[in-house]
């Protein structure tokens, strides 16, 4: 399998389609993404990473950030977490208020932003802000064997003055008595990890860690790789994950900057990005480009 001559194959394919979805309007620095870019990278065990298009470009990486404060998060409570977050999909929006109502302010999954919100606050216990986001950037880097990754500051400045809802859903929960920290103190971190800037690149060898292959960076124990791929799978495109999980077959989280990282387990892992998002808020050429690699390699958990 010529995997460098698929990617590349795609990514032409990519360029050449009308239907790219729409950026993200309501944080403005990401309104101002160019919706032409696309790349795709995938990452190898042995180092090897085969890419093409935009793949060198940063891009925020938003909600894929959940994945490494997830691992940091069971890394430290390990399933004592699950007292204050859920495991199931939510079949909401992934800004949805509606749950927290009915489940008295415990978030359906770490990955919806009410569920992102309380691992922040989990882990923000004995550290300062910008302690903890020092510790997240550091576990980024230390995944992708890359200190060049750095969180923008403007992005995440843009988000703190649009971030209404997210602050909605954090009283809530605090309301509930679900948050340990003031919640606006919570919310500047959460706000500044989600900004996270990095390449298509950087973001598949950082995903490296997730497929339990020999030789890839140990940063969680091999369990807690398998239920953070579990769920994954199952939540990590939010009210389109059985979606997903149908067209791709792999696990994937995506955030609202366009990107999709998805992890074959013991053989690669994959970030691609198109800014266009779909009506779920996930990139819409981003899932139509990992359907067909997983068409090209035959590369599905189901399979």
């Amino acid at each position: 399998m010529d995997l460098q001559s698929i990617v590349a194959e795609i990514a032409a394919e990519m360029a050449d389609r009308p239907d790219r979805g729409e950026v993200a309007t309501y944080i403005p620095q990401l309104a101002r993404v160019d919706p032409a870019r696309f790349g795709l990278a995938v990452a190898l065990p042995d180092g090897t990473v085969h890419a093409a298009g935009d793949a060198d470009l940063p891009f925020s990486v938003q909600s894929i950030s959940k994945v490494f404060t997830l691992a940091i998060a069971l890394g430290r409570f390990g399933d004592d977490l699950w007292m204050r977050v859920g495991r199931e999909p939510s079949g909401q929006p992934f800004n949805s208020i509606l749950q927290l109502e009915t489940e008295r302010g415990r978030p359906r999954n770490p990955f919806i932003n009410a569920g992102a919100i309380v691992v922040t606050d989990a882990i923000l216990a004995g550290h300062q802000p910008r302690e903890l986001l020092g510790e997240i950037l550091q576990f980024v880097r230390s995944a992708a064997g890359d200190e060049e990754i750095h969180i923008n500051k403007s992005v995440a400045a843009s988000e703190e003055a649009t971030g209404h809802r997210n602050r909605a859903l954090a009283e809530f929960i605090a309301a509930h008595d679900n948050l340990i920290h003031e919640p606006d103190y919570v919310l500047g971190t959460y706000f500044h990890q989600c900004a996270i800037d990095m390449t298509c690149r950087q973001l598949a060898r950082a995903g490296l860690f997730l497929t339990n292959a020999e030789g890839t960076p140990s940063l969680v124990g091999p369990a807690r790789v398998r239920r953070i791929n579990a769920l994954m799978m199952t939540c990590g495109h939010y009210d389109a994950s059985g979606d997903f999980a149908y067209r791709v077959g792999l696990p994937g989280k995506s955030g609202v900057g366009g990107g999709i990282l998805m992890v074959v387990p013991r053989r690669a892992a994959i970030a691609v990005w198109s800014p266009g998002l779909n009506a779920a808020g996930n990139s819409h050429l981003g899932t139509v480009a990992a359907e067909i690699l997983t068409r090209r390699t035959g590369w599905s958990v189901f399979g």
